[in-house]
């Protein structure tokens, strides 16, 4: 590392779990974000400022005004741009050495298992029901750890899903796709912003601590928080032995 990256990370690198050679293995990592709104805001702008080494984000909307209550990364004078653009340009502010790849499209599951098969860990950031059991069926296929949130009015999610292990749950197992679209979209029932900030760090956070190899992660775990009375609760999680994606469902 130069002096340059020395000075920039040498928090992160005066931490014994992190250390250079830790800072060194996020330069070399991977992560794929899809969604680049109100989760993915937060998620990008600490994986960035972190100094992972490359950042592909996918995202098929624009930025709207509605968005910029809680999508950070965004900024008034870009309305009408796509918001994978508008991320790149502030995440290349914030930290210049990380390479963003923008992808302003829609993902079917052909495209994405492309995009999983190169990254380290998926972050799910999306906000449809349908997008995050695709990325579930390609991340277990591809078996790469799964970093998922979701929040809707005061009421936050987080869970891991580390594929990687054969005991890991996935997304399925904790919500069966029902062969509808039960989304609770927040156009129509509203988030409060501060807590996309809140869950979106917590993602960050689990997402860097999987590719350090460092502490405990919410691998088997839902977190779920309430805003209003910031209360969590953590519930344990089982892997469905019939689970029609990861188990030996039909």
């Amino acid at each position: 590392m130069n002096d340059d990256q020395l000075l920039r990370y040498s928090r992160h690198i005066l931490l014994p779990q992190i250390g250079i050679s830790g800072q060194e293995a996020l330069t070399r990592s991977h992560v794929l974000i899809v969604g680049a709104g109100g989760l993915g805001s937060p998620v990008a702008l600490y994986l960035a400022a972190s100094g992972v080494g490359t950042l592909t984000i996918c995202d098929s909307d624009t930025v709207d005004l509605t968005n910029l209550q809680r999508q950070i990364v965004h900024s008034t004078d870009r309305i009408g741009a796509p918001k994978t653009h508008s991320a790149k340009q502030t995440l290349s502010e914030i930290n210049p050495e990380v390479k963003v790849i923008a992808l302003n499209e829609r993902m079917d599951e052909t495209r994405l298992l492309q995009l999983v098969e190169d990254a380290d860990v998926v972050v799910d950031a999306c906000d449809n029901f349908p997008t995050r059991h695709a990325i579930n069926r390609v991340c277990t296929i591809s078996k790469k750890p799964l970093v998922s949130g979701a929040v809707v009015r005061f009421d936050g999610q987080v869970a891991v899903f580390d594929l990687r292990h054969t005991d890991s749950p996935c997304y399925h197992c904790l919500f069966p796709a029902m062969g509808e679209d039960q989304d609770m979209r927040c156009a129509v029932m509203g988030v409060f912003a501060p807590l996309v900030g809140v869950i979106g760090s917590v993602q960050a956070a689990e997402t860097l601590k999987i590719l350090l190899d460092i502490g405990q992660t919410l691998d088997g775990r839902l977190l779920l928080l309430n805003g209003l009375s910031m209360e969590w609760r953590s519930i344990k999680l089982n892997k469905d032995a019939t689970c029609k994606v990861c188990g030996t469902g039909d």
